[in-house]
């Protein structure tokens, strides 16, 4: 999984890059199909606002950590993302044992009428 990491009014440095690809190795591993997750660290009004977001079986999913300091901000973000993308996967499963459409009735009462009830 590639991870494009950026930051505005931060400087990303090694160890940070570091602290990114750990924290969302597990997601590689959970989630296979995956590609590639963007990063966004940003520094605003003395707070860190990390913004990760990645496209997951056709969906757009996004989650947001804030902070006053940047290592808790990328763990809450890591964690609300880790979330979403279980919240989807539950949806996509949902959606492969949906029950077939009924049309039993019409067919019952076809079988009815050729019975030679008298």
């Amino acid at each position: 999984m590639k991870i494009n990491l950026s930051g505005h009014h931060v400087d990303v440095t090694d160890t940070v890059k570091q602290h990114v690809e750990e924290k969302f190795s597990k997601l590689a591993s959970h989630f296979p199909t995956l590609i590639s997750l963007d990063v966004i660290i940003a520094k605003e009004h003395g707070e860190y606002d990390v913004e990760v977001s990645t496209n997951y079986e056709g969906s757009r999913i996004a989650a947001k950590g804030l902070d006053a300091v940047m290592y808790p901000a990328i763990a809450s973000a890591a964690k609300k993302l880790d979330a979403a993308l279980k919240h989807r996967k539950g949806h996509l499963k949902a959606d492969m044992h949906a029950k077939p459409e009924v049309t039993a009735p019409e067919i019952a009462y076809e079988k009815v009428q050729e019975m030679d009830l008298r």
